[in-house]
């Protein structure tokens, strides 16, 4: 959440810079509920649904979206997102937590894509590596064997991703000052 204050009024080289904050602040509230679940199980892993496991979900769809949303470039693509949202808010409780993790790995996509086309940046690769492939390897891991240790590789593989975006957001800044200032 502390990435979300810091970035208020400060990305305004992408097309909705208000939405990075909440893009931040979305993704520490995510885990923030992911925590409380936690404690709900004496923080072993189990798969259930809860309340606070739907509102991880919800926040991180969210908060995923709202990056997308911050670089899009057409309505198509803002639309599309406030569709997945509303979708992964309600699939959750409707429809089952595997159609809510397909909607989230869509939000994903979208998410990759935009980033890239706006931004080329080597840096964002830390995201889909830690924040997808490696969250999902440790979560497999963790589901398949019960071996509470791959847990904790879980959180920071996440952490990292999201600070991936703040540095994306932070060299794009740079680059944009740069060379504003040669002209």
């Amino acid at each position: 959440m502390l990435l979300g204050i810091k970035s208020i009024n400060k990305f305004n080289q992408i097309s909705f810079p208000l939405l990075t904050p909440f893009a931040f602040i979305s993704l520490g509230l995510a885990s923030l509920f992911e925590m409380l679940d936690h404690t709900t199980t004496d923080w072993m892993y189990i798969d259930h649904s809860s309340i606070y496991n739907w509102l991880f979900y919800s926040f991180l769809s969210i908060g995923l979206s709202f990056f997308t949303i911050s670089v899009a470039k057409t309505k198509s693509i803002i639309t599309t997102n406030i569709l997945l949202i509303i979708s992964a808010f309600f699939s959750y409780w409707f429809l089952g937590k595997s159609t809510t993790l397909l909607i989230e790995v869509l939000i994903t996509i979208l998410l990759i894509s935009q980033w890239w086309r706006r931004f080329k940046d080597w840096v964002f690769f830390i995201y889909p590596i830690m924040g997808v492939i490696l969250t999902t390897f440790f979560g497999i891991l963790l589901s398949s064997s019960g071996e509470q240790i791959w847990h904790l590789f879980i959180g920071p593989s996440g952490t990292i991703s999201v600070l991936a975006f703040y540095a994306v957001l932070e060299r794009s800044r740079k680059k944009e000052i740069i060379s504003l200032n040669k002209f």
